[in-house]
């Protein structure tokens, strides 16, 4: 479900790379800039935030999840994006896999609530090896409704 939602909003962007974090960070808030639900400085936060916390959004070998407190600068309405970067993405040792990232899910949270709703579905999708392996090499946005029928997130 989360996955075909993005594919529908057009909520995805596929990058080749190579890409700084920092441009990683910018990349992946282009679709919700796109549609309003954030502005450009929103990336200002989330960068900051990854400068003062170290690489915490690297929830899992592979896979970030850009995020900032809730209402924060620049951010507008709840909302999810997806972006697959080729090559991968390093926010500390490049041989450290528990900070190397190819596949974000920045979020724009209004509050707390939205905060664990989006958590939950990005949950569903984590937990699944396959889904992720499938995300990771992701040609086309229209994958994305393919591999959504491996999530089961309803």
């Amino acid at each position: 479900m989360l996955l075909s939602q993005l594919y529908e909003l057009r909520h995805y962007n596929l990058v080749d790379g190579p890409l700084t974090w920092r441009d990683a960070l910018r990349e992946g808030i282009k679709p919700l800039v796109a549609d309003g639900s954030v502005e450009e400085v929103y990336a200002d936060c989330l960068i900051r935030n990854v400068e003062k916390h170290g690489p915490y959004i690297v929830l899992i070998p592979g896979v970030a999840m850009p995020h900032a407190v809730e209402g924060a600068v620049g951010t507008n309405r709840e909302a999810i994006s997806f972006m697959r970067v080729k090559q991968p993405v390093h926010f500390g040792a490049k041989d450290d896999p528990d900070t190397t990232a190819q596949i974000f899910f920045t979020l724009s949270d209004v509050d707390a609530a939205s905060h664990l709703t989006n958590m939950q579905h990005l949950a569903a999708v984590m937990s699944n090896e396959e889904v992720v392996e499938k995300l990771s090499k992701i040609e086309s946005p229209e994958e994305l409704l393919e591999i959504d029928k491996l999530v089961g997130d309803e």
